[in-house]
């Protein structure tokens, strides 16, 4: 007799498609926040045009899996504006994992509606032409997303434990 353990609780650095949480954190802080610090600096007028559509979008979107499309346009438009090509194709790789991260916390974490203050303070701060404002709202959202994944693998993690299921003949 074989016996399994079936996890029903997310590991302690969850994978989303090809890269973990952990792969996630650690590229988009050294590629969203400089990207957005220099769309901050070298946006055309259409980027914020697209931008601002894209909040009023989120804002008002009710269907989850629409709402994490649009999640990852507004962070690949983000590093388009940056006016730097290699930013907009390394957040184009990842935008799958993006987007499987982004409703795994939405579902679990409810991070919608911060997300979308966040997304505002990001595209006022772009707006204003401040690469530091820019930089620093960036790193603001970027690190609530990293405390809510946090919060919720800590959860599951300390909850109390399941009965091994025992799977086989």
């Amino acid at each position: 007799v074989m016996t399994f353990v079936v996890a029903d609780r997310p590991a302690d650095n969850p994978r989303f498609g090809h890269y973990s949480a952990r792969d996630l954190h650690e590229v988009r802080r050294h590629v969203e926040v400089p990207a957005a610090g220099y769309a901050a600096q070298r946006h055309r007028p259409d980027d914020l045009d697209e931008l601002t559509a894209l909040l009023e979008r989120m804002e008002e979107e009710t269907d989850n899996t629409a709402w994490v499309a649009l999640d990852s346009l507004f962070h690949i438009t983000i590093a388009q504006a940056s006016g730097n090509p290699v930013f907009g194709k390394v957040i184009e790789e990842i935008r799958d994992a993006l987007a499987r991260q982004s409703a795994f916390l939405n579902q679990l974490g409810n991070r919608r509606e911060a997300s979308n203050v966040e997304h505002r303070r990001v595209v006022e701060a772009i707006a204003s032409g401040s690469a530091e404002a820019a930089s620093a709202a960036m790193t603001a959202h970027l690190g609530h997303v990293e405390d809510t994944l946090t919060d919720i693998v800590t959860s599951t993690r300390t909850a109390a434990p399941r009965p091994e299921r025992r799977l086989g003949p």
